[in-house]
């Protein structure tokens, strides 16, 4: 296989690790490589880290503003589907990972590239992730993963062959494995790999401690059209925008800090720290909205398919034709997914208060306590004893005792 890879194209930080990654790569191959650096709203300063990658022997080294593709075409997706990974995790890692592998492939084709690489370790979720997409999008392209293969087996090996091979090496030092992107900010390893010690002050970035929240409660407006967000406070905005507004409104108020011990697909329970700040305010306002104007039996139907959905994205099936169906029926229920919702933002909790929508199927005549015209109590009596036949006859016939 070597001898046939005359080029392959790396996704890169700009850290130590992709920077080692790329030199061994083309030590290892003899070959060219391309970089790929993603702006997926990470907050992280990319000017110079072009310039690091041709230091350290790409031959071209790309930088691209994905921001709003990731917001519009992978975020907002997946947000209208309720998904939230057993049962809390709103999967902010998880969905960057397709629009990363795709603008590999898509380079890899601009490039004449017969292999793409990324940098995940042999035991976490991403390596699938990038694989499966790949696999999906260009099985023809060879796919390296140098964690898996090479003789680099600590911290210590890596900073060597940097130092070999005059990589530059950085002076700070890492408490956590971080991943960050506009939808979140993930936290590992430290003291988070005893599940009984309680995360560090250094595990917030998003979103502040709840005890240092504002005393007083925000309240704030979003709309929504086909379950989409399109403006807070009546201010119309982009997705990545709204995903950022949401961010420091529901940043300033800590919400969206979650602490859970999950189940990678790989197999290995794995515990981590989330912040998903903005995320959260939408998938609760998103789902409130949904209660006024969306029909009971859709609406049901969905939520059958959020774990099998949620499974699909974090197990990196996000280019499969079952997420894509589950997508398609999803994307209908949506469409009447239309209107307001008002949210009272408060020590690290988002309360609905109110909701509006075109779309309504909310009756204020039929739901209301005092005497309506269109709504005849007596007709109850033979609907429940319809409802009634069948676990009146199990009771007859099976329950004798």
């Amino acid at each position: 296989m070597a001898k046939a890879i005359k080029k392959v194209v790396l996704a890169y930080s700009g850290g130590l690790d992709t920077s080692v990654i790329l030199k061994w790569i083309a030590v290892t191959y003899g070959c060219e490589v391309v970089t790929l650096t993603a702006d997926l709203g990470q907050e992280e300063d990319l000017d110079g880290v072009d310039a690091k990658a041709l230091r350290t022997g790409a031959s071209r080294a790309y930088v691209e503003d994905l921001r709003e593709e990731f917001a519009r075409d992978f975020i907002f997706p997946m947000m209208r589907s309720g998904a939230v990974y057993e049962g809390r995790y709103l999967l902010g890692t998880s969905i960057a990972r397709p629009l990363i592998a795709k603008r590999l492939v898509d380079i890899a084709r601009a490039e004449g590239a017969q292999a793409v690489a990324h940098g995940a370790t042999g035991k976490g979720n991403d390596q699938v992730r990038f694989e499966l997409a790949v696999n999906a999008l260009a099985p023809d392209l060879d796919v390296i993963a140098p964690w898996r293969i090479w003789d680099l087996r600590s911290r210590t090996d890596l900073t060597a062959f940097a130092e070999k091979h005059g990589i530059p090496l950085s002076t700070s030092s890492k408490q956590y494995s971080m991943d960050r992107n506009m939808l979140h900010c993930s936290f590992e390893g430290g003291e988070l790999e005893d599940p009984w010690c309680e995360p560090g002050p250094n595990s917030h970035v998003m979103a502040v401690p709840v005890e240092q929240a504002p005393d007083t409660p925000e309240y704030i407006t979003i709309e929504f059209k086909k379950g989409d967000a399109v403006a807070v406070n009546g201010e119309a905005m982009s997705p990545a925008t709204i995903i950022r507004t949401l961010n420091t409104i529901g940043g300033r108020h800590g919400i969206g800090r979650l602490d859970m011990v999950e189940n990678r697909f790989v197999g290995i329970k794995s515990r981590g720290v989330y912040e998903t700040p903005g995320g959260t305010v939408l998938h609760i306002a998103h789902r409130d909205l949904e209660g006024i104007c969306m029909d009971r039996e859709s609406m049901h139907l969905r939520d059958q398919l959020i774990p099998r959905y949620s499974e699909a994205v974090y197990n990196g099936f996000w280019f499969a034709p079952e997420r894509e169906a589950m997508q398609a029926f999803i994307d209908k229920t949506q469409e009447t997914v239309n209107g307001t919702v008002r949210l009272k933002l408060y020590k690290g909790n988002a309360f609905p208060v109110g909701r509006t929508s075109p779309n309504t199927l909310y009756c204020h005549d039929l739901a209301t306590f005092e005497d309506c015209a269109t709504y005849d109590h007596a007709d109850a009596a033979g609907f429940i004893k319809l409802q009634g036949l069948r676990v009146r006859g199990y009771a007859q016939r099976v329950k004798k005792d």
